[in-house]
């Protein structure tokens, strides 16, 4: 059992609903008993387990994945909220311990945002496709269809960096995700590579056909006592590297969950790689073992639900020699792209702080993304985010098409090269403002592939240079054009990508320690906003600082006649125009590259009316800073 469970069991009463016409339970089945577990309190997850009918995951006739459905309709005593969840198949109910892949357990998750009195509702019907479509012919399945229940949920006990104790992440209608118990707005930063991170030998069921499987074993040393593990032992270095990540005061990281026939070609959720109608259901089991123990430590999943070599099956040189899978339904919302959403959803979609990313650089059609998120928003019982991540030469041609009040999609996953960040983010911000829908803003891949964010001097011999021998950008870059380039530009945070040329690349990279100095520099700029900046109340306005084209010197973001940001990426000094702005200004600065406290300046006050001179940083000019000029309402 993972830690910190405490199973709390309430039987439901048998009910006695159902369609006047519905089969019996299968041979073999469950006797229909109910239990609802895990630690019963607000936003924690709690899990329903229905002792339903036998199936096997191999089974055809009928698939437990495509044709029986358990739903769930979770209830507030007070009618709000309310929350149709999908269940899923769970073979034994302890597959990750007993890799099962026969039994009676059907489950489904509910994270409770309100504590008192629940309810639940099952529906439980049989047809071909049933779980797929929802206007096939079916019939009700009977003990377990209408099945009823309460149980009760308490406040709940938990303090951050734990997710439980700020609630859902939400889309809120503005360029940053918020939490809806804390209220607190977010921004991230974190790990983008490895994309193979789930190709982990201690799961279940995962082989290889191209990468080698990751042990992780540079992080075994940071697991605790008490902490998740698997089959006696299985599981350490993965979750040793969350800790590891969480402990850096990074919050969020990301993985391929289909990268069949991709750069990888180690990642599935099936039973075999190329059988998408069939699911592991212990492999699933360890995985949600791992994204539970995440969500504890206050770390964001960027879930990419797919990559380019599989999303639709049209282009590249290996699909059309037929050297890989079949894409799901070639890139439409057919049964197989169906069924992965929905198992997604019914397995991981309890989880508080997460995006559905449709695929790394997509190439669906926008008819094709459309299709896939509105069905994601369908099903989503919690209406997470959803985004999309294209290569960088498309952008202007993919994303447009999907911004607007009605459209689905919350926010853009970038990739460009290192100092294209802040022009990027300023685009899109501004654009998705425009269109009436604000888009969230991430830069999560950083070109070019083959360097990306370097590890950090003398890293495994690294001196600062790619394999043909010559220098390459430095972390430092990193840090000025990519993450404070993208906090500058209202964007909502940044990932880190490893480039093949470097050590701990992409696809082999299982040491995060490797940018130990960077992950330091994003928990530097995450805490400083935090403190001093209300981030979700500002707008770029480089022109303020002499910048009409958002290059790489210097940025400006504002909250006009209140608040002032001005990043000097290479240090000196400049002038801020207050024109529009009155009365007295601080000028107080902040070091990007060490922390703590603010600073004063040669310039300690300026005055609003005309463009003000801001002075020259405490020390090292020549280096990186963060100046606050602050009105009278927001100084400390």
């Amino acid at each position: 059992m993972p830690h910190g469970c405490h199973p709390i069991l309430l039987v439901s009463l048998i009910g006695l609903l159902g369609l006047s016409q519905a089969p019996t339970a299968r041979s073999q089945g469950g006797d229909g008993s109910v239990t609802v577990t895990g630690e019963l309190k607000q936003w924690h997850k709690a899990t329903l387990t229905l002792n339903g009918p036998m199936a096997r995951e191999t089974d055809t006739q009928p698939n437990p994945f495509t044709d029986l459905r358990m739903t769930v309709t979770f209830q507030h005593d007070s009618g709000t909220p309310r929350h149709v969840v999908p269940g899923y198949f769970a073979a034994d109910g302890r597959a990750g311990e007993t890799s099962a892949e026969a039994g009676t357990a059907w489950r489904a998750h509910l994270s409770p945002g309100r504590p008192g009195r629940w309810t639940y509702r099952i529906a439980f019907v049989q047809g071909p496709e049933a779980a797929l479509q929802p206007d096939v012919a079916r019939t009700a399945v009977r003990p377990y269809d209408g099945l009823e229940g309460a149980f009760q949920i308490e406040p709940s006990d938990k303090s951050a960096p734990d997710l439980r104790a700020k609630g859902r992440l939400a889309h809120v209608g503005r360029h940053h995700l918020q939490f809806l118990e804390s209220k607190e707005f977010f921004l991230k930063a974190g790990a983008d590579a490895p994309e193979t991170l789930l190709a982990y030998a201690d799961f279940d069921g995962t082989s290889t056909m191209k990468t080698p499987l990751k042990t992780w074993a540079p992080h075994v040393q940071d697991w605790r006592p008490g902490d998740p593990e698997w089959k006696e032992g299985k599981g350490r270095g993965l979750i040793g590297a969350l800790n590891y990540l969480g402990g850096k005061g990074c919050n969020a990281f990301s993985f391929l969950t289909y990268n069949a026939g991709g750069d990888g070609d180690n990642v599935w959720p099936f039973i075999h790689r190329d059988n998408k109608l069939h699911y592991d259901c212990s492999k699933l089991d360890q995985w949600q073992i791992v994204f539970d123990h995440a969500q504890r430590l206050g770390l964001f999943l960027h879930f990419k639900m797919q990559e380019q070599e599989n999303d639709d099956g049209r282009t590249g040189d290996q699909r059309k020699a037929g050297q890989v899978p079949a894409a799901m339904d070639n890139g439409a919302l057919g049964p197989a792209r169906r069924l992965y959403c929905r198992e997604l959803v019914a397995r991981f979609g309890h989880e508080l702080a997460l995006n559905w990313n449709l695929g790394e650089e997509n190439t669906q059609t926008t008819e094709e993304q459309m299709a896939m998120a509105n069905y994601l928003r369908e099903i989503d019982p919690y209406d997470h985010p959803i985004v999309v991540h294209t290569f960088p030469g498309d952008q202007d041609r993919v994303y447009p098409p999907l911004l607007g009040k009605a459209s689905p999609f919350t926010g853009a996953s970038l990739q460009n090269e290192w100092n294209q960040t802040h022009r990027r983010t300023v685009q899109w911000v501004a654009a998705s403002a425009r269109a009436g829908r604000p888009w969230v803003v991430a830069k999560d891949e950083q070109g070019p592939a083959n360097l990306g964010a370097p590890p950090d001097p003398g890293y495994q011999g690294f001196e600062g240079k790619g394999k043909n021998g010559k220098p390459v950008h430095s972390l430092h870059d990193i840090r000025r054009a990519t993450l404070w380039g993208n906090l500058m530009g209202g964007g909502a945070g940044v990932e880190y990508y490893f480039g093949y040329d470097l050590p701990q690349n992409d696809l082999l990279a299982e040491d995060w320690r490797s940018r130990d100095q960077s992950w330091d520099y994003c928990r530097i700029a995450l805490d400083c906003f935090r403190q001093h900046v209300p981030f979700w109340e500002m707008t770029p306005a480089d022109a303020l600082i002499g910048n009409p084209r958002n290059d790489n010197r210097r940025f400006c973001l504002a909250r006009e006649g209140e608040l002032y940001l001005v990043y000097l990426a290479e240090g000196g000094t400049c002038e801020l125009d207050l024109s529009s702005a009155k009365g007295e200004f601080t000028v107080a600065w902040f070091n990007p590259r060490e922390g703590g406290e603010l600073q004063e300046g040669s310039v300690k006050d300026v005055t609003g009316g005309g463009k003000v001179a801001l002075g020259s940083p405490p020390q090292d000019a020549d280096e990186d800073w963060l100046l606050l000029v602050r009105g009278p309402r927001t100084t400390d």
